[in-house]
């Protein structure tokens, strides 16, 4: 009779046991506890208040700044305050967002000359965002130098268009 009861209870425990595996662990049934948070309401509010509807901010267009000619100081103004202001809503809303700066000159000059001129006009703006509270590691910087163009390199006005940097958030 020992016997019996001995092996029932082990039959008893593996059923339990492969259960539970089965249940819990491949199939992922098994609930976690959940801490629920209730928020006490006056009736008299909650049926005269409109309900609470969360802004979702949109993707800012992206910001150009056109520098002098071998220049690479940023002037903060207030277009760039607004982008700023538009840029971290949204980068705060969006873990994954980035705030990528890219830097442009005309064609004057050697390529690498351009090419470093170009990197201390997005650092420049770098610093800008940072002072204002945009984390290091949510901006990404790039310099294209002379490589693209906006407008042609012949003509004064082409060359000041082409003296940019551009903020595009990814």
């Amino acid at each position: 009779m020992r016997i019996l009861i001995t092996g029932f209870i082990v039959f008893v425990g593996w059923t339990v046991l492969s259960t539970y595996v089965y249940v819990c662990k491949i199939k992922g049934l098994c609930a976690q506890p959940q801490t629920t948070i209730v928020e006490a309401v006056n009736q008299y509010e909650a049926l005269t208040s409109e309900p609470k509807v969360e802004e979702k901010v949109t993707i800012p267009k992206d910001l150009v700044i056109y520098f002098a000619f071998d220049k690479s100081d940023f002037i903060s103004s207030a277009e760039a305050s607004a982008y700023f202001n538009k840029s971290n809503d949204y980068i705060l809303q969006n873990a994954q967002a980035t705030l990528n700066i890219t830097g442009h000159t005309d064609a004057v000059g050697t390529e690498e000359y351009n090419q470093a001129l170009g990197l201390r006009r997005a650092q420049s703006l770098q610093i800008y965002f940072e002072s204002k509270g945009v984390a290091a590691n949510r901006i990404k910087l790039e310099s294209k130098g002379e490589k693209e163009p906006v407008d042609d390199n012949s003509t004064a006005s082409g060359r000041a268009n082409n003296r940019r940097t551009v903020v595009t958030i990814k």
